[in-house]
């Protein structure tokens, strides 16, 4: 099957480079390296990975479309497809409050602005020559510069992050893949894929148009318990900070407002400890694919019938190489 691997901060970024190296040999398709929190910067990882690598693709899952300015934005991952090219993905998402509010930008109409986000950074990786007057995107006679290098469009899919049905659906309509959250159950992807398709529909497509990458936490260990553990702590710092996938993920308002209650901005190790003990381990086996290996796959299988066309697997704690190793394709 496919298979791809996550990262994000839970690590030397210098052990980065050997989980993508190892993930490569056993024959993962791609990895993507997050940016959410205010924490490590997505794009200089996945240059770094391009370039100690041959193989695998790397991806960014995802980054905001608020931040970078579509020139920069599109000059970007032209820069990353010339370290390494058709190798690139670009994951794109909405970005969340408290976070986004927090440093001063105000997500007005999320679904105009990752609309014209997209059409344009598309239409740049094609080497057009753009002028676009949007609501949020305004171009004139721009284009990307190349005097060194590669003057052929570029093949670097263009895929959302999207949570929310409505976001979905317009992922479905023009993006080239949805990246599926991670912290749903299963089932999520029901509905969610009824979105993607009646947006494809409204593009000529159908929903097999669309790849369905998805991010799952994934904690493998052969202590069974020590897994759970570990993810009941990553679970309690997203469930408090992340309300959109405290929402998809069906917990309790009730469970989160308490959680909420402990932890600070940026949550603490000690409040993390404290508040824990309110995750149930029904909701951790639930949406994560956490215990041991034949409990993970287990799991694993269970978003793939669902819908995911390729599991990104989110190692939380614990030994990387076990995960890589349970997963491994050769």
């Amino acid at each position: 099957m496919r298979v791809a691997l996550y990262l994000q901060d839970a690590h030397d970024l210098r052990d980065g480079l050997d989980y993508v190296k190892y993930a490569e040999e056993k024959g993962f398709e791609a990895v993507w390296q997050a940016e959410s929190r205010l924490v490590r910067d997505a794009i200089v990882p996945m240059a770094a990975y391009a370039a100690v690598t041959d193989k695998i693709k790397v991806g960014s899952g995802v980054i905001n479309n608020w931040t970078r300015n579509i020139g920069l934005l599109a000059s970007t991952f032209l820069t990353l497809d010339d370290l390494a090219p058709d190798r690139i993905i670009c994951g794109l998402g909405a970005w969340w409050d408290p976070l986004a509010r927090n440093v001063g930008i105000h997500r007005r109409k999320p679904l105009t602005a990752m609309r014209e986000t997209v059409t344009v950074l598309r239409r740049l990786l094609n080497m057009e020559r753009v002028t676009f007057h949007g609501e949020f995107v305004h171009v004139d006679g721009i284009e990307l510069d190349v005097v060194h290098g590669r003057r052929e469009p570029r093949n670097v899919p263009i895929m959302i992050g999207a949570t929310g049905p409505k976001m979905m659906e317009l992922t479905g309509e023009i993006a080239d893949g949805a990246v599926l959250n991670y912290c749903v159950p299963p089932e999520y992807n029901d509905h969610a894929l009824e979105q993607l398709e009646r947006g494809a529909r409204k593009a000529g497509r159908t929903l097999d148009d669309i790849d369905r990458p998805q991010l799952v936490v994934c904690s493998v260990d052969h202590d069974h318990d020590k897994a759970i553990d570990t993810t009941r702590e990553l679970l309690t710092q997203y469930l408090a900070q992340q309300p959109h996938i405290a929402k998809a993920s069906g917990v309790s308002q009730e469970v989160v407002a308490e959680i909420q209650s402990i932890l600070g901005w940026p949550a603490t190790h000690e409040q993390i400890q404290t508040a824990k003990h309110l995750v149930p381990e029904d909701l951790i086996h639930r949406i994560t694919a956490s215990g041991t290996p034949d409990e993970a796959r287990a799991k694993v299988q269970e978003y793939i019938d669902h819908g995911a066309t390729c599991p990104i697997l989110y190692p939380v704690g614990g030994d990387v190489k076990l995960l890589v190793d349970t997963f491994a394709q050769v």
